[in-house]
């Protein structure tokens, strides 16, 4: 599979860790600036092109003819529509352009049927949907879904004098009674995918997998709220800011906006009528609390600077005990932040990037791939990939014990006609099911790959 990925910003370049580490896929990167395109280059397995992407000679050079894919992230929305159109004439392949300006998203679905685009990403609005997907469980630091709906992998750190608090694997499911299966475990920087003995400790990143339903019982088992947000206070008043808050408010949930430009205040107001909109400082501590952060379920810290998010956040949970969502755009320095009580960490770039890569993954659906959904979980480190069983399978008919799989690899759940199982050792998977895999390895197109 060919990929040519225009711009070698922060998404580009995230594009270019995941997708290197395929089997099988050639990557070219094109950006304008010479220096950018070395770094790429000498980071990551790919080909570099100095250019524009709305060129055609740049996008001959870089093997448009012959690509698959097109992927448009560059800082200008115009630019990546007109790359891929001229992409999309040129080489025919299929095109993927981000486009973030709010004014655009009454156009979206005109310029995805005209220009021919195989999809628009808008970062803003990815990041929203994950902060309300988070805000829905509060319990849970990320929820991926699996199975249409049915299955989702949480994540969660154990706290303090938590009944898991020392408690090993194998012994969950007879203390709690409730059918789930903990997938993974991150302590410190290391990322464990977990067999019976392995023994949970406080502070511990726990990942599970259950039935929709399932989980808010297993919470409840173990002493965690598991109750929606009620209300929600945002710090900023940005784009991401508007397409949250128009969620929540669609989902009943009473939305509290401190902004500190006016105009944008107006524009918000006109915009969210429902909400609250507070023109003032978000990071003056006496408006926060006069604004009723004490008293609220949710605090989700939205300015443009990095630093302002982490500390307002660290500061709302010293005064509440809500659920906290922290964005971060600089990457860099996330295994710092991760040490932080701040609760969910959105990233913006990384979100976009997985999201293009999950696309990209279903498209290889017609290249001999089995994938029907994958995620990228503990923090990276490991992926919840979601197979198609096919009558040939070898994987079929034989009692999971007897299964001689990888290191690192875990049959997580099965998803058989809509009834999800919770794997055990005497179960057997048959054609037609669809099953969930965790794994630390990469380039995984089958789910033969698994099997030593």
């Amino acid at each position: 599979m060919n990929i040519i990925i225009v711009g070698c910003g922060k998404v580009g370049c995230k594009l270019a860790e995941m997708l290197s580490h395929e089997e099988d896929i050639n990557i070219t990167a094109i950006d304008v600036q010479n220096s950018v395109v070395n770094d790429v280059v000498a980071n990551f397995d790919v080909m570099g092109v100095v250019g524009s992407g709305a060129s055609i000679d740049t996008l001959n050079e870089a093997g448009v003819k012959e690509a698959d894919v097109l992927i448009a992230v560059t800082d200008s929305d115009e630019l990546n529509l007109m790359t891929c159109l001229i992409a999309k004439k040129t080489g025919g392949c299929q095109t993927i352009a981000r486009v973030r300006k709010p004014e655009y998203g009454k156009e979206i679905q005109l310029f995805k049927e005209d220009l021919g685009l195989a999809m628009i990403i808008n970062p803003e609005l990815a990041a929203a949907s994950e902060m309300a997907r988070a805000l829905r469980f509060p319990s849970a630091i990320q929820i991926d879904t699996f199975a249409k709906g049915r299955v989702e992998i949480l994540k969660f750190r154990v706290p303090q004098g938590s009944v898991l608090d020392n408690l090993k694997i194998s012994e969950l499911s007879n203390k709690l009674n409730c059918d789930v299966l903990i997938c993974g475990i991150e302590r410190g920087e290391v990322a464990h995918i977990p067999d019976g003995n392995f023994v949970i400790q406080s502070g511990d990143l726990v990942s599970i997998v259950a039935a929709i339903n399932k989980g808010s019982q297993f919470f409840k088992e173990i002493g965690v709220k598991t109750n929606r947000v009620k209300d929600c206070m945002i710090v900023g008043g940005s784009s991401t800011s508007y397409y949250l808050a128009n969620m929540l408010l669609h989902r009943g949930i009473s939305v509290k906006i401190i902004e500190r430009d006016e105009k944008r205040c107006e524009v918000l107001s006109t915009l969210l009528p429902k909400a609250t909109i507070i023109n003032g400082d978000g990071s003056d501590k006496k408006l926060l609390l006069e604004s009723g952060l004490e008293y609220a379920e949710s605090f989700v810290a939205l300015t443009n600077i990095d630093e302002e998010n982490i500390m307002l956040s660290l500061f709302a949970r010293s005064k509440m005990n809500g659920k906290l969502v922290t964005k971060i755009n600089r990457i860099a320095y996330d295994e710092v932040i991760g040490t932080l009580d701040l609760d969910t960490i959105i990233y913006p770039k990384n979100i976009t990037a997985e999201y293009i890569v999950r696309f990209v993954r279903a498209m290889r659906n017609s290249l001999n791939s089995n994938i029907e959904t994958m995620h990228f979980i503990l923090d990276g480190k490991a992926e919840a990939l979601e197979f198609k069983i096919n009558e040939s399978s070898p994987v079929s008919d034989v009692p999971l014990e007897k299964l001689s799989l990888k290191q690192n690899a875990l049959i997580a759940c099965i998803n058989r006609g809509g009834k999800i199982i919770i794997p055990r050792g005497q179960d057997m998977i048959t054609a037609g099911d669809t099953v969930i895999v965790v794994t630390h390895g990469k380039g995984y197109n089958d789910i033969s790959d698994i099997l030593e």
